[in-house]
């Protein structure tokens, strides 16, 4: 049985946290609007103006559950986690895996073709639902060039090589993204991935669930014991979570990427739902952020196969089953890592 807890995403301006025994009780003008048992909450996420109590967030570092905050565009501020857990000759082992090239090497080749063939996958099946054939082809095109990247990715055994097929097939991706949109393409038009801001109504939805992605894969990487900031793929900075995002790679286009269109093309987000900042960024207003984050969690706890398992498992559960295959793999037991592949 597995057992897949909430996250409580808390979004409204000046609403208050605190500790009621084992209940968190969410507050706004000082009335109560939603209380919850602790025990059914696996994180907390604050965004925007958001306050809580410090016995809350004491009890939570206790028990080992995370209290994140995000600015009011979505952006992350901070993260509060109680003291180190997990094995040490765990997190010993991972770091002689990054000192050893090779070894690196294959754990982020390995990620990156987990990526590949799951963006891959998504180009596919958006080819197969396309209804215009020059989008048709297109899609087939770049799936073809992620399948010729992958072949070249097989043998390399360089890190720096790794990282360049991987920004290669992430431009061939993204510069066919948009006809994945199938509704009101005029106010949904996409020509590239933009960051920071986030230009365009897409680049904004996907950064946002790329953010709410990026911390359940810090989460799981934790809960596992292992370092979330030493990473294979993504190379080290301070405050960077490394391992976090080599683990959200591979899951990408299979939580995030899916969702965004699925929620675009099926007009539950519409052009509205977003407001326009100075400099052209984008960012979604504060009631479409509470549905889109009602959709995220809903779209965690459908459940997927996993190549590894014999019965399926809620999605949101993959990014801690695959920090327990590299905690695996890095103890051992596990000739290589396997990334998740979806079908």
């Amino acid at each position: 049985m597995y057992q897949l807890l909430n996250t409580l995403y808390v979004t409204t301006p000046g609403a208050h946290l605190r500790l009621d025994h084992d209940t968190v009780k969410v507050q706004v003008e000082r009335e109560t609007v939603l209380q919850t048992p602790l025990l059914h909450l696996g994180g907390i996420v604050c965004m925007g103006r958001v306050n809580m109590t410090s016995a809350l967030l004491q009890r939570c570092a206790q028990d080992g559950r995370a209290v994140v905050f995000h600015d009011g565009r979505g952006r992350f501020a901070a993260r509060v986690v109680g003291p180190t857990g997990g094995n040490v000759l765990l997190r010993r082992a991972q770091h002689e895996a990054l000192s050893d090239a090779r070894w690196s090497a294959a754990i982020g080749r390995n990620i990156v073709a987990g990526k590949l063939q799951n963006s891959r996958q998504l180009l596919l099946r958006s080819a197969r639902e396309a209804g215009d054939e020059t989008d048709q082809q297109a899609l087939r095109a770049a799936a073809d060039r992620l399948a010729n990247v992958l072949q070249r990715l097989a043998p390399s055994d360089d890190p720096q090589q790794i990282r360049g097929l991987e920004g290669e097939a992430a431009r061939a991706y993204f510069q066919v993204f948009g006809r994945m949109v199938r509704a009101d393409r005029e106010r949904f038009g996409f020509s590239g991935r933009v960051r920071r801001p986030p230009v365009g109504r897409v680049n904004a939805l996907l950064s946002f669930f790329y953010a709410l992605l990026l911390n359940d894969c810090v989460a799981a990487a934790e809960a596992v014991g292992l370092d979330p900031q030493v990473g294979f793929l993504h190379t080290l900075r301070p405050g960077r979570p490394a391992l976090a995002l080599d683990l959200m790679e591979e899951l990408r286009s299979v939580v995030a990427d899916r969702l965004a269109l699925t929620l675009i093309n099926r007009r539950q987000v519409t052009a509205g739902d977003f407001d326009e900042q100075p400099g052209g960024a984008m960012r979604l207003t504060d009631d479409a952020r509470k549905r889109v984050i009602v959709a995220y969690q809903k779209r965690k706890q459908d459940e997927v196969s996993h190549p590894l398992l014999d019965r399926r498992a809620p999605l949101g559960l993959i990014p801690h089953i695959q920090a327990r295959l590299l905690a695996r793999h890095l103890r051992g037991d596990l000739d290589s890592y396997p990334p998740y592949l979806t079908r």
